[in-house]
């Protein structure tokens, strides 16, 4: 079979493969569901999903703040009138179970069999207003929960159905804010938090940030591609192969059912400035070839044949610093790393498959200046090269003192997040969560179940005493702002009793009453906020509440005097406690985010070592390739800790991706030095033959993932922008340690030189390279 045959049939089916993946890729659905960023497979997970089973979610809620015209306070009549419009709005919608809005709020009185509600407002009687308000900020429960207590806001808490998705939850946000434009309440005036408004939020922009992403780094690329080959395939054919891997990956990906995600969003980006890599490879040697006067036919052998072990390496080492990922135990990060580890093995693929078919199809392409634009890379490396040498030790003293810094500086970085930290803290929905936390009780969910022991329910005398001592503690010392538990049942119930007065709100004064009080216990049940806090047979309770955003840091030191304390206190032959909750999982994946990443960096660092020692069978080459590498994550984590970045679930995968893919160049490297010492035994000529034959590539090659990366800053994601900055500024080291570092370990450690090997030769003081280097 002729060669463009070969190139035809190879065309033919690498189009059908896109083309199935095209169909898969229609089917690709973007997704923000809060729960997959729990721990997988941890015990307290499994845990919590019982406990939601029976209480119900602790994030399935909406929170809706109106502030009150300027000049007036909550009690305000045409501000009331307004609120309860609003709320019988909300409680029409489909996804709405409940509301507790200020006007519907009654307190309950028991008198003969019945149950009476008498509301705490009164808008139509403005005499009975100074009562009013005296009386609802005398009542635990409604100040910091619904009205803040500078009465100048207020709060309509929707309890949703459970794991509400972006559908419906948009037609939810659309028919509260239909309504607050009907009722003329302005748009600032009003604020919005809870699960569904992240999911909405991340969502849209997700969809946004991946077309706008996409759409600079194809310009960028397609510059910079320009300017390096100056030729319209040199352009069109990188562009063609990279979009075709982007194209299978996310076929893949959708044919496995996976959404796209905060995370996965990165791979398009990530495989375009990563695929790139060996398309460059090809064309430059290729360019190089055919500039130094050979057939176009033997130019493709020779590029193929030397490019290809090399390249092979470095889409191994990239995507194993992806597939490193997998460790990890949030399943968005998973995914991404197994789809994005597979998806650069396919831009490999079609590198090595599609890009030649192209190559040999297209006819001998006619280059402006074949011979002079390849020498001016020769020259300007050549020239470098030289400085390298001369300035030796100054390379090594600069490194050094550099590499002590940031080793001091990274014992500053810190693990830390909080809700919406990937959200800027200058961000709409960010500063609308931050008004719950300054003005009422906050946005951070808390959760502890309540065991009785056996023999006894939740409404034992001694375990309502247990709990209420509890709650004190959450309250004076742990910083829960808002609680509510089974002792809020039975407080509620005796006041209701005792004709509604605050003076009776609190628990029986002994077990003669409780039975008294039990008995009326049935009125209640019906009710929801009693199926939400205790089970029909009292066997568990459930004791909830919120707090501001305090940040992971200071929520672990809290969770952990919390614990101290419940050891301490409470007796576990009346009750027993646990900690659960969405808060508590998303804080366990701080405990995990070094491991992971360890092990991630374990395994890259084990792969590349074993690939090292296969080509060169030499530790001390193993240790040349290892230091160039490792120098710029270590300045990367001392500028994290000068800077203030926090380690959290978004910025721990910037080490192991940015070490897969700086390792990449001297992966190609080394092996046209393995293949350069085949023909060329003095070691001297055979670093300087490859410095000039690799070093455009690199150069192209780290300016695009530079370039690319780069364009995550423009990103409104806090955790996707110093992804960019952060992976941007280790490959920028990084290709200053391969110029720099890499040609001097190598002389110093595969083979100790000479001094003379250390004295520029006539060819490179001269700037002259004549014929190949």
């Amino acid at each position: 079979m002729s060669l463009r045959r070969l190139a035809h049939l190879t065309l033919l089916v690498l189009g059908l493969l896109t083309a199935l993946s095209g169909f898969f890729v229609a089917q690709l659905r973007f997704n923000y569901n809060f729960n997959d960023f729990y721990p997988a497979g941890d015990p307290d997970l499994d845990y919590y999903q019982g406990y939601t089973r029976r209480f119900g979610n602790d994030n399935d809620y909406l929170l809706l703040g109106l502030e009150a015209p300027a000049g007036r306070t909550v009690f305000d009549p045409a501000f009331l009138r307004q609120v309860d419009s609003l709320t019988q709005l909300a409680r029409r919608q489909p996804s709405v179970r409940s509301v507790t809005s200020p006007t519907t709020l009654a307190n309950p009185v028991v008198e003969g069999l019945g149950v009476f509600s008498l509301p705490y407002l009164h808008p139509q009687e403005p005499a009975r207003r100074a009562d009013d308000s005296t009386l609802i900020y005398r009542t635990p429960g409604l100040v910091g929960n619904v009205f803040s207590p500078d009465a100048r806001a207020v709060t309509l808490v929707l309890q949703l159905t459970p794991d509400l998705e972006k559908p419906p939850g948009d037609s939810l946000f659309a028919a509260l804010r239909a309504g607050m434009a009907r009722l003329k309440i302005p748009e600032s005036q009003a604020h919005f938090a809870g699960r569904i408004v992240a999911q909405s939020v991340f969502v849209d922009r997700l969809k946004w940030e991946l077309v706008v992403f996409m759409s600079l780094s194809v310009l960028l690329v397609t510059g910079l591609l320009w300017l390096t080959f100056r030729t319209w395939w040199g352009v069109v054919l990188p562009l063609v192969v990279v979009l075709g891997a982007i194209l299978w990956g996310l076929g893949i990906m959708a044919a496995f059912g996976v959404t796209i995600d905060l995370m996965t969003a990165l791979l398009p980006l990530m495989l375009f400035v990563v695929g790139m890599s060996d398309t460059i490879h090809i064309i430059s040697r290729y360019v190089s070839e055919l500039g130094y006067g050979a057939s176009k036919k033997d130019a493709l052998r020779v590029t193929i044949k030397e490019s290809g072990f090399g390249s092979g390496l470095s889409a191994l080492t990239t995507s194993l610093g992806f597939f490193t990922l997998m460790t990890s135990t949030i399943r968005p990060i998973h995914n991404f790393g197994l789809f994005t580890g597979i998806a650069v093995i396919l831009a490999f693929v079609l590198s090595f498959t599609l890009l030649p078919a192209m190559l040999v199809l297209l006819g001998r392409p006619q280059l402006r200046e074949p011979r002079r634009q390849g020498h001016s890379w020769d020259g300007v490396l050549g020239r470098l090269f030289r400085q390298v040498l001369l300035r030796r030790r100054a390379i090594f003293t600069v490194s050094g003192l550099v590499l002590a810094a940031a080793i001091g500086l990274s014992t500053r970085v810190r693990i830390n997040s909080s809700l919406l930290d990937d959200l800027s803290k200058s961000d709409p929905v960010r500063q609308d969560f931050a008004f719950f936390d300054r003005q009422f009780a906050g946005v951070r969910p808390f959760e502890l179940e309540l065991k009785p022991a056996p023999g006894r329910d939740v409404y034992d005398l001694p375990v309502l005493r247990q709990t209420e001592r509890i709650e004190t503690y959450l309250r004076d010392t742990y910083g829960l702002r808002f609680a509510a538990s089974p002792v809020t049942l039975v407080k509620s119930v005796r006041k209701a009793l005792n004709g509604g007065g605050l003076s009776e709100y609190r628990l029986p004064a002994d077990t003669t009453e409780l039975q008294r009080l039990r008995g009326k216990l049935r009125l209640f049940r019906k009710r929801p906020e009693f199926s939400a806090l205790a089970l029909p047979d009292g066997s568990a309770g459930r004791l909830t509440g919120r707090m501001a955003d305090v940040g992971s840091i200071r929520a672990d030191a809290l969770n952990a005097a919390l614990r101290q304390h419940l050891r301490a206190t409470v007796d576990s032959t009346v009750l027993r406690t646990r900690l659960t909750g969405s808060s508590n999982l998303i804080d366990k994946n701080n405990e995990n985010l070094t491991l992971n990443m360890i092990q991630g960096m374990a395994i890259d660092v084990a792969m590349v070592t074993l690939i090292v020692l296969c080509l060169f069978r030499s530790v001390r080459m193993t240790v040349v390739v290892l230091i160039p590498n490792l120098l710029p994550i270590i300045i990367v984590a001392g500028v994290m800790g000068l800077a203030g970045v926090n380690m959290k679930v978004s910025t721990s995968i910037i080490f192991t991706i940015a070490f897969g893919i700086a390792v990449d160049d001297t992966i190609h490297f080394i092996s046209k030095l393995r293949l350069t010492l085949g023909k060329e035994p003095d070691i001297f000529k055979a670093v300087r033959r490859t410095y000039l034959l690799a070093g455009k590539a690199v150069v192209t090659t780290s300016l695009i993932l530079v370039g690319g990366f780069s364009t995550l800053l423009f990103s409104k994601f806090d955790g996707t922008f110093y992804v960019g900055l952060l992976i941007g500024l280790t490959l920028l080291f990084g290709v200053v340690a391969e110029l720099t570092l890499l040609p001097l370990l190598i002389l110093y450690f595969y083979k100790r030189p000479k001094p003379a090997l250390f004295t520029a030769e006539p060819a490179v003081r001269n700037g002259a390279t004549p014929g190949r280097p």
